[in-house]
């Protein structure tokens, strides 16, 4: 079940960059795109736990509840703002191979924190998502690099493997619900207030806002899913999984934008997908309780 809801969650945001293309060229902005995204988002998880009342809330404490807030206003906004930035300098294809480097990060540090362990399994998944996600992003061409948009892109790495950390461990006994929910709350308070003072929400006409909107929705099934199947299959699997991310948004564009697909993207799809049957086949050599960050 683990598995499914981290390819899940990889799908949902491998259609984001389709929408996000969409928008803008519709004329939508990256500060738009995001305001609306995680406002959309937090209200549809609000919605869902105010049908389901208070009981989702019974075990959560006001320090976990200021965490999550951090974690998203903080924590995911700082990648994005890292993320978005560097595209300004770095074509996507070489920025997302440097964001990929992330699982292998998550891996060795989930390890060093003794939150799981080291096995063959695991590594020669590892292994595959990671060559494979490479042949993926390169068939799609890649421009020249920019010193300052790798490092910015690097940091965006790192700061989504400490996210991920965060949330399997300080705030692991969050329901993954009520997590989605404070995670999107916090992101959405920061992209409103800083996109607002800049004077930088532009959502676009025509159809744009409308795309926009659909990256709210299908972040509700991207964040909720992974949250789950992150407790259900720790960090390093859950990681490892998230690199079908990059491959749904390489089929979605050949289907929706009409973009070609090159035999060594084809390749590393059958890559990515071994590093599946590889840990479906696994079992989870997960240190449970040792060590939290």
């Amino acid at each position: 079940m683990g598995l499914l809801l981290c390819l899940t969650s990889a799908a949902s945001f491998g259609t984001l960059a389709i929408f996000a293309t969409l928008a803008y060229d519709d004329g939508a902005g990256p500060v738009g795109l995001l305001a609306v995204r995680f406002v959309v988002a937090a209200v549809l998880f609000w919605a869902v736990l105010l049908l389901r009342r208070r009981a989702a809330f019974a075990r959560v404490t006001r320090r976990q509840v200021l965490g999550a807030l951090a974690l998203g206003g903080v924590g995911y906004t700082t990648q994005s703002a890292l993320f978005f930035a560097a595209l300004e300098r770095l074509d996507p294809a070489p920025l997302s191979l440097v964001l990929y480097t992330y699982p292998v990060l998550v891996t060795l540090a989930a390890i060093a924190l003794r939150r799981e362990q080291a096995s063959p399994r695991r590594a020669a998944a590892l292994l595959a998502a990671s060559v494979g996600v490479t042949l993926v992003l390169l068939g799609a061409g890649s421009g020249a690099i920019d010193g300052v948009g790798a490092a910015m892109g690097f940091g965006a790495a790192v700061t989504y493997t400490a996210y991920i950390l965060v949330a399997d461990g300080p705030l692991a006994g969050i329901p993954p619900l009520v997590l989605s929910a404070l995670v999107c709350t916090g992101a959405a308070v920061v992209f409103l207030v800083t996109g607002g003072l800049a004077g930088a929400i532009d959502v676009g006409s025509g159809a744009g806002p409308a795309w926009l909107v659909l990256t709210g929705l299908f972040s509700v099934s991207a964040i909720l899913c992974f949250f789950a199947g992150l407790r259900r299959v720790g960090p390093s699997t859950a990681s490892i999984l998230s690199t079908a991310e990059p491959l749904t948004t390489v089929v979605l564009a050949f289907a929706v934008l009409g973009d070609g697909l090159a035999l060594a993207q084809l390749a590393g799809g059958g890559l990515v997908l071994a590093a599946v049957v590889v840990l479906a086949r696994a079992p989870r050599p997960r240190v449970l309780g040792a060590c939290p960050a």
